[in-house]
């Protein structure tokens, strides 16, 4: 999809909704290059958002996964930004619109390399907060979550979410813990059972501690709190 870029000020320019608009740059690859792109199929809009980096793609997924998110762009608009040398560009990573309706700009870097990007950072805050979007800089994720994560995205897709299956599921959990594999076992043959389990924790029909223990067949799962 190509895009008719216009100039405009970001007051007048920030009611469009930058989550629908295609990115104002396609990701190059070259020989050499030492990033990866690539595109990530977006479950909650069921649309692919285009990433520039390993870190990126993890953080999308993270974004993917998480309730208050609704929809994402990438590279969702280039900016003029006052610096300390005079004018400078920057294309923000993604646009992110929250399920209240709000705006969030991120740029993605990790946390070594994100000194030296600062000035433009904090620049990039300030025209965010001019207009009321929220800006955030997006480093290094922690390693239990991020496996986690990465493994529940594998049943992402709602063909995963077989609707007896999770019907039975979430009858089956009671309000003590359970564990990944008793609860499948309750329910049926775990291999049928468990991707449409593992898709419940994606959606976050079920719960279990996934930011500090990784998930396991002995991991406890409860229903989520409402």
């Amino acid at each position: 999809m190509t895009r008719e870029l216009v100039t405009a000020d970001l007051a007048d320019a920030w009611p469009e909704r930058f989550e629908s608009l295609p990115p104002v740059r396609t990701p190059r690859a070259f020989k050499g290059q030492r990033n990866f792109a690539g595109s990530w199929w977006f479950a909650t809009t069921r649309t692919h958002v285009a990433f520039e980096s390993w870190l990126e793609r993890d953080h999308l997924m993270l974004l993917d996964f998480a309730p208050e998110v609704v929809a994402v762009a990438a590279q969702p608009f280039t900016a003029m930004l006052p610096m300390s040398s005079g004018p400078g560009r920057h294309t923000p990573d993604f646009f992110v619109r929250a399920v209240d309706g709000t705006g969030v700009v991120i740029d993605v870097r990790p946390d070594e390399r994100a000194v030296k990007d600062a000035e433009v950072f904090d620049a990039t805050a300030a025209a965010c907060a001019q207009v009321g979007w929220g800006y955030q800089r997006l480093g290094d994720i922690a390693p239990t979550l991020n496996a986690n994560v990465r493994w529940l995205s594998g049943y992402r897709h709602p063909r995963c979410r077989t609707k007896d299956v999770a019907d039975a599921l979430l009858g089956a959990v009671t309000k003590s813990e359970q564990t990944v594999g008793t609860l499948a076992r309750l329910v049926g043959d775990p291999v049928v059972v468990l991707p449409c389990l593992f898709h419940l924790l994606w959606s976050g029909e079920l719960d279990a501690a996934l930011r500090t223990r990784r998930l396991r067949m002995n991991s406890p799962v409860r229903r989520a709190r409402p």
